[in-house]
């Protein structure tokens, strides 16, 4: 296998679907698409693209950090006690363990994503 691996953000296979736990939306009715392009053997580490509709879920990283590469759409992120902070596509943000705070999708969004569990 090799150690180089080139992310393909139009992937041509079909994602994973799914929603937020009914128990972490807070407004709207968002779903999700989930590509994974690589995995760690262990498991631990995860790297795809991830594209969501508007909505709001309460965000909880526990002990998992995430780097996000915005491609496309707009989401406004609220740590708890902070001020919201909005990305758009170009911009790049991490959310380290022990995040717990909002994650406002304003436009359907898609990322690049790396989380660490």
């Amino acid at each position: 296998m090799s150690s180089l691996v080139t992310l393909n953000t139009r992937p041509d296979f079909e994602p994973e679907r799914g929603a937020p736990s009914p128990e972490r939306i807070l407004a709207g009715n968002p779903s999700a698409q989930t590509w994974i392009l690589d995995q760690a053997a262990e498991g631990t580490i995860h790297t795809g693209i991830w594209e969501a509709t508007p909505g709001e879920t309460r965000a909880i990283k526990g002990d998992t950090f995430e780097f996000c590469h915005i491609l496309s759409g707009l989401v406004e992120v609220t740590e708890d006690g902070g001020a919201p902070v909005r990305y758009g596509a170009g911009q790049s943000f991490l959310l380290k363990p022990g995040f717990v705070g909002v994650w406002k999708t304003i436009e359907t969004v898609r990322k690049i994503f790396v989380v660490c569990e």
